[in-house]
């Protein structure tokens, strides 16, 4: 991707400093309570007398997409296919109604950046579906990755019927899926040792499971958000895979991602990559930065999965001007062009000819150019 700013180091670097001051308020702050209405994602709320029939928990959009199909060169032409293009990973942190920090963002800041990523053509996959890749979306449409960092209590909580609690960050996104239907309801979550503020283990059971089962990602965020530059190496893998065997115990599969807090990448970069602390293993196929810009496909030869790019969720004051993603979706649309554009096949990688010397060596059989 060709990058409309100069001297891109400089930027991600800045980019991260005021991620850095801004989560150091966030750790400092108290927890925001749960939506009112809202019970404990685990925890169990007042039911109805034993003798009446519990109320039908009301069926919410599935995280399913539609068949895949077999796309040829006319076909991928037809829908503009480029596989080879840069895709939005977008990083929240609190959803919440009085923003603290300038990284949180209000229930109705996030509802309408989701609603204008629907409107745009974009649909929801996971980091760990992008690491993989696995964007097996509809043809003619372009991945986005939502993460969320930290497990914050506004992420995800339940109200009284068992459905999301309106104003989390959940919520929001499956009442964005109601609206624009083609819009998925899957996210990642990158938590630390009280995911979603829960202290319980068994309301933290629930949560997890709750949302792996629905096609949500819940992955490792480092056990309690420490400057990992700052620790020895022995120090980094235990804060790893302390996480890991936490999510064990609690359910939902090995982490396939990891979000570095602060986006601070250690000294020896090989120890958030893999390691292994008392019987306890871990092996990333994508670690995710604090950065400034879309990451590029990860099919092409500059593709870093040691070394993700994501986009602060943010409007275009100040630091953000010119490097979070209400500037940088506005850069997208202008540029279409630059941006993945899926051709609905998952067995071929379609791109415009002129782009095919960008496709990794491994990936060549694959390729479908027009």
């Amino acid at each position: 991707m060709r990058s409309p700013i100069p001297l891109t180091k400089i930027i991600i670097l800045a980019n991260v400093v005021v991620v850095v001051l801004a989560v150091v308020v966030l750790l400092v702050l108290p927890p925001p309570s749960a939506p009112p209405g809202a019970a404990r994602p685990g925890a169990s709320t007042a039911g109805p007398p034993p003798s009446a029939a519990p109320s039908p928990v009301p069926e919410l959009p599935s995280a399913e997409l539609p068949p895949p199909i077999t796309a040829s060169a006319e076909f991928a032409r037809q829908v503009k296919a480029n596989e080879a293009g840069a895709v939005p990973i977008l990083m929240y942190h609190r959803i919440t109604a009085r923003r603290l920090a300038s990284i949180d963002r209000t229930p109705a800041q996030m509802r309408k950046e989701l609603e204008r990523l629907a409107r745009d053509g974009y649909v929801p996959v996971t980091a760990r579906e992008f690491a993989t890749g696995r964007m097996d979306i509809p043809a003619g449409k372009h991945p986005v990755v939502l993460t969320f960092d930290d497990g914050h209590p506004s992420h995800f909580a339940l109200e009284a019927d068992g459905t999301p609690a309106k104003d989390t960050a959940v919520g929001i996104i499956y009442q964005v899926a109601v609206k624009y239907p083609g819009f998925r309801p899957v996210a990642t979550f990158w938590v630390n040792r009280h995911p979603f503020g829960l202290r319980e283990e068994e309301d933290q059971e629930r949560a997890v499971r709750w949302l792996a089962s629905r096609g949500f990602e819940v992955a490792n965020h480092t056990w309690s958000h420490p400057n990992l530059p700052s620790l020895p190496k022995k120090k980094i893998v235990e804060q790893v895979a302390r996480v890991e065997r936490l999510l064990k115990k609690l359910g939902v599969p090995p982490s396939e991602t990891l979000a570095l807090p602060f986006g601070a990448m250690p000294h020896k970069r090989s120890t958030v990559q893999s390691g292994k602390w008392h019987g306890v293993s871990y092996r990333f196929k994508g670690v995710f930065l604090a950065g400034a810009e879309p990451s590029v496909s990860p099919f092409v030869k500059d593709y870093n999965w040691r070394a993700i790019q994501r986009i602060q969720s943010n409007g275009r004051k100040g630091e953000c001007r010119k490097w979070c993603s209400e500037y940088w979706l506005g850069w997208l649309n202008k540029h279409p062009r630059e941006r993945y554009t899926a051709d609905g096949d998952p067995d071929r990688i379609s791109v415009p000819h002129g782009l095919r010397g960008n496709i990794r060596t491994n990936r060549e059989q694959k390729i479908n150019a027009y």
